[in-house]
């Protein structure tokens, strides 16, 4: 999913159009206001983020998303003008991964997207996540409590990770279903329930960073290693 927050309607509806085109999920957003509430429900894979905003400059947003744990490594790329060089030196310092100047093409800014998410996911395939007592591999499907290994299923892998990604954020049950099995659109599935049961047990004490928010979803939170 990316997440473009544009106050220009007609880039908006370009941008959205064409990164839906090319095979991306994607999601715009006029206000700040909007974007922290979608923000609150699911985050993204990137970040398309425009400086002039209403109520909120681009600048600011950025480094709340870098002071926040959840969205440190968040990817993204900065829509500036095309003469703000200031803009775009100061994006950078405030932890930007790319800018693009206006007017921009849209192929260009379909290859530069691409480009900062194969950066990401090749830096998330040999991450290390870490949370209290609780360490896990994704490279090496490898999960341990206080240094004893614990086996888990695929689903119930993939899971964990999902929630540990999302670290402090409130993932619906639509979103977790989606992810994990494919069933966004089943809200009365039980699926999901057995296997946060079942994680939480395997995982003994770290099993109590899975915090549940009643009628939404699930939360993974607790104190860093």
């Amino acid at each position: 999913m990316i997440y473009l927050l544009e106050d220009d309607g007609s880039i908006r509806k370009l941008v959205i159009y064409a990164l839906q085109s090319q095979g991306f999920e994607a999601t715009g957003f006029e206000t700040p206001r909007e974007f922290w509430s979608a923000m609150e429900q699911q985050r993204p894979d990137l970040v398309l983020l425009d400086i002039m905003l209403p109520g909120e400059d681009g600048i600011s947003i950025l480094r709340r998303l870098r002071k926040e744990s959840a969205t440190r490594e968040l990817p993204v790329i900065m829509l500036t003008a095309k003469d703000a060089e200031y803009d775009r030196v100061e994006g950078l310092d405030a932890g930007a991964d790319d800018y693009v100047p206006k007017p921009f093409g849209i192929m260009e800014l379909i290859a530069r997207i691409r480009a900062v998410m194969r950066r990401t996911e090749k830096k998330a395939r040999t991450a290390e996540y870490r949370l209290g007592v609780l360490s896990v591999y994704p490279d090496k499907h490898e999960v341990r409590v206080d240094g004893a290994r614990v086996t888990l299923t695929h689903k119930e892998f993939s899971l964990l990770c999902l929630l540990m990604e999302n670290r402090d954020m409130v993932l619906t049950r639509e979103v977790l279903l989606d992810k994990i099995w494919g069933l966004g659109a089943v809200r009365e599935n039980r699926t999901l329930d057995v296997h946060i049961r079942t994680l939480r047990a395997k995982l003994g004490p770290a099993g109590n960073y899975i915090q549940t928010v009643r009628n939404v979803g699930y939360r993974f939170a607790g104190d860093e290693a």
